[in-house]
């Protein structure tokens, strides 16, 4: 089975943002994984662009009840009809979870992540940076720059 990879972020982003999500996928597909992703705008959009450039895969896990909206990048949009809830159905079927920036949606996604346990959860770039009450950072998460090593991180590839 391939490996999937959950590609989280908000649905309006600037363009470093852009970029980094859009270089994930084109890396993500040269790797032959499945990226999955929220299947809309900003983040989602780019990172489905990027893997679509190099023929990957890219499942879309829609809030809606139907596929409007979907990206044009996607190759399979799912409606769940579920709203928000869908985060955890992104999170949940990634072998990883790879956060770029920073919106509340996705800070659920990153916490669902954290709690998931059991895979890596990766911010690359700029965005949530989680901390306990005595200033300490919540551990779980690992902080990227670039994309190449935002996948270095996830331990998925050799």
């Amino acid at each position: 089975m391939a490996v999937q990879v959950a590609v989280c972020g908000p649905a309006r982003c600037g363009e470093r943002e852009w970029d980094l999500a859009h270089e994930l996928g084109r890396l993500l597909a040269e790797r032959r994984a499945v990226v999955i992703c929220g299947g809309h705008g900003g983040v989602m959009a780019a990172v489905a662009a990027g893997a679509r450039s190099r023929d990957g895969l890219v499942v879309g896990v829609l809030p809606g009840a139907d596929r409007a909206g979907a990206g044009p990048d996607l190759s399979v949009a799912i409606a769940t009809g579920m709203g928000q809830a869908r985060n955890s159905v992104i999170v949940h079927s990634g072998d990883a979870v790879i956060v770029v920036g920073g919106s509340w949606g996705t800070l659920s996604e990153l916490a669902l992540a954290v709690r998931r346990g059991g895979v890596p959860v990766v911010q690359l770039g700029d965005g949530w940076r989680l901390v306990e009450a005595g200033g300490h950072e919540v551990p779980g998460v690992r902080h990227a720059r670039t994309p190449a090593e935002a996948l270095d991180l996830t331990g998925l590839w050799p």
